[in-house]
């Protein structure tokens, strides 16, 4: 009789690439399953099934609707060898959030088409700041702001960038509108030669990335100076 190995495979023995983490790291949440998104979550499943098995024979009883799955209970949960109370709780947690999260509207990301929205972002922030900082708001094609990152923090006059920096966080956050912004502890708001250089060196890094560099705002408290508004962009 030939020999037939019964030994059952956990997530950790499965190649990196197939195991549930990793995949969403690697690809996105949205090339995962259900049931690995919710393995994800439990974290472990039995000696004998994987957090991901496990969760497919729990969604199987729900004709793989998560609707239902929510209708649930802690202890029909239970009722799955492998899931304790603190599993049960997690995955109506998680149920819960989906159904909230369902229920609000997007947020409404903050719309930066001009050097007057910039600024009015950005003054409460550096207005009383005694040493330059210089920020990048990140945009999408509509100039709604995806994320403001701020770069460096240093003296009195001038502070270092690093333009490799700033670029690579355009492109880990999908940019294809960005704006640079610093301040003046001075109160004078015109530019120096050093700002002239920098915005020059972004300009023409965002032109290789095909990225739109809408301004670089220079705030002061009550003022600002915007490079587009002045036609040096």
């Amino acid at each position: 009789m030939p020999y037939e190995d019964t030994t059952k495979l956990t997530i950790t023995d499965w190649a990196e690439e197939d195991r549930p983490r990793e995949r969403l790291e690697r690809l996105g949440a949205e090339a995962l399953s259900n049931a690995e998104l919710l393995a994800i979550l439990i974290g472990s499943g039995t000696p004998q099934v994987s957090a991901v098995d496990l969760m497919k024979n729990v969604l199987a009883s729900c004709h793989n609707n998560l609707n239902t799955l929510g209708k649930m209970t802690i202890r029909d949960l239970e009722a799955f060898k492998g899931i304790g109370p603190a599993k049960a709780i997690t995955i109506l947690a998680a149920c819960e959030l989906g159904k909230r999260r369902a229920r609000e509207k997007a947020e409404e990301r903050t719309d930066l088409g001009s050097a007057t929205a910039i600024y009015n972002l950005m003054h409460p922030k550096m207005q009383d700041l005694d040493v330059e900082e210089f920020h990048i708001l990140l945009m999408n094609q509509h100039f709604k702001l995806i994320r403001e990152v701020r770069i460096s923090h240093g003296g009195i006059t001038e502070t270092a960038v690093d333009i490799r920096v700033i670029m690579r966080e355009a492109i880990l956050n999908n940019t294809t509108v960005l704006a640079a912004c610093h301040n003046h502890p001075s109160g004078n708001t015109h530019p120096s030669r050093q700002d002239d250089q920098l915005t020059e060196r972004i300009r023409k890094a965002c032109d290789i990335m095909r990225i739109y560099f809408l301004d670089h705002v220079i705030v002061t408290d009550g003022s600002y100076y915007s490079y587009r508004e002045q036609g040096k962009l």
